[in-house]
């Protein structure tokens, strides 16, 4: 047999409506926050991701070169993508632009527990100005999303890469220099951390002050003892989100996302349920348009890793409600199949999901069929029912059997 490719799935009929109920809730929650849905292609220019995060990503993706000896790659992520797509075509927008994805990613690393060469992300980014309202808005749309899905156990902890860059700064390290530096403390990578910025000239004391700064974890007031812009706009965001209604977040400094564009906020949410593989979400406020020719402006935006949060509601022991065939319409002889057709053509003219026996099964194979696949009727055409014009319907949940008229089959399936 050919097997599927390493670090890819298939999805069984349940898992998809598993799949496509959790994505239409998200889809949901984002059109109530005033986002509105993109697309982008699933290859891009390989530059496009070499830009944004350094050859070095080369390793991590599948990159090829195409009939015309184009540098193609599969987007590894979506955010890129959108801000190309904003740059390309869409900066004549009213601002704030607010607008959300879904779809494949690919990376090539090793396969491992809730983590495939093939996986899906949902994300949001908005472009606009800086203020606090803004990245409350990207933090408050995640946090929505995830209290729909009926995830309980998560926690989400922001942070400011200013705080840590301007800690860097004043110790005479930034640009190139320390993003090195962040990208150790972002994996807290201390030991290697700490040889770096000795390298780059800063004391052991600058040094483990500015580890010492990435462990401070807590409530908003953990930062009393700092100063500055960034204090400010953290406590500004805290108290809009407190306004809307969210209590389970909390200040981790130790949130760094060691990436270049980054400029200010970041967060990530966790699920402790997944063990030591537990983020689920991650994002904060970036500048990245500049990089593929476009104006300088704010963004800022998250992206769910939906694979991962599938297995945390699992790991939960959430179930969505399973979708249901609600009519299963079974002709007693051949002389009444003419008639099922007909009827089954009508409920599903008026919206009343329709089955039929296809496979000319007497009738106990069809009822036992119908309890397989969980049908919730079976609608049974019979010689003298016609001559009424009527038809049984059995619930299978119950077992309960009634004659109803044609006429008024699609009110009581409905």
């Amino acid at each position: 047999m050919i097997q599927r490719p390493r670090g890819t799935r298939d999805f069984t009929p349940e898992e998809m409506e598993t799949r496509r109920y959790y994505e239409a809730m998200m889809r949901s929650a984002c059109v109530s926050h005033g986002f509105r849905e993109v697309q982008t292609p699933i290859f891009e220019h390989t530059e496009l991701f070499t830009t944004k995060s350094g050859p070095g990503i080369i390793e991590e993706i599948y990159a090829f070169k195409d009939k015309g000896d184009r540098d193609i790659c599969l987007r590894p992520e979506l955010t890129a993508s959108v801000i190309r797509f904003f740059v390309n075509d869409l900066t004549n927008y009213p601002r704030p632009l607010k607008m959300f994805y879904y779809g494949p990613c690919f990376r090539y690393e090793r396969p491992q527990a809730g983590r495939y060469r093939e996986f899906y992300q949902f994300g949001a980014e908005a472009i606009g100005s800086p203020t606090p309202e803004m990245d409350a808005e990207v933090i408050g749309l995640a946090a929505s999303i995830l209290e729909r899905t009926g995830l309980k156990d998560y926690r989400i902890r922001v942070g400011h890469i200013g705080l840590l860059k301007g800690m860097l700064r004043t110790a005479g390290v930034e640009g190139d220099q320390a993003l090195p530096i962040l990208q150790k403390l972002d994996k807290k990578m201390y030991d290697e951390a700490r040889t770096l910025m000795e390298a780059a000239g800063m004391s052991i004391e600058s040094a483990e002050r500015v580890i010492a700064m990435t462990k401070v974890t807590g409530p908003i007031e953990v930062l009393k003892d700092f100063e500055g812009e960034a204090r400010t706009y953290l406590e500004e965001v805290f108290e809009i989100l407190g306004h809307y209604g969210f209590r389970n977040l909390e200040v981790d400094l130790g949130v760094v996302r060691g990436l270049a564009y980054y400029t200010g906020m970041v967060f990530e949410v966790d699920a402790p349920k997944l063990g030591a593989e537990k983020q689920i979400c991650g994002g904060g406020s970036y500048s990245l348009s500049e990089l593929f020719g476009g104006e300088k402006v704010f963004s800022t935006g998250f992206a769910i890793g939906f694979d991962r949060t599938l297995l945390a509601l699992e790991k939960e022991g959430v179930a969505p409600k399973r979708f249901r065939v609600k009519a299963y319409v079974v002709p007693v002889n051949e002389g009444t199949r003419k008639k099922a057709y007909e009827i089954t053509a009508m409920l599903r003219r008026e919206g009343v999901s329709a089955d039929m026996d296809l496979m000319r099964r007497n009738m106990g194979k069809n009822f036992k069929y119908a309890d397989a696949a969980g049908v919730e009727n079976v609608i049974i055409v019979g010689e003298k029912e016609i001559e009424t014009n009527s038809v049984n319907v059995r619930d299978m949940s119950t077992g309960e059997q009634i004659l109803v008229p044609i006429e008024g089959l699609v009110a009581r399936l409905k």
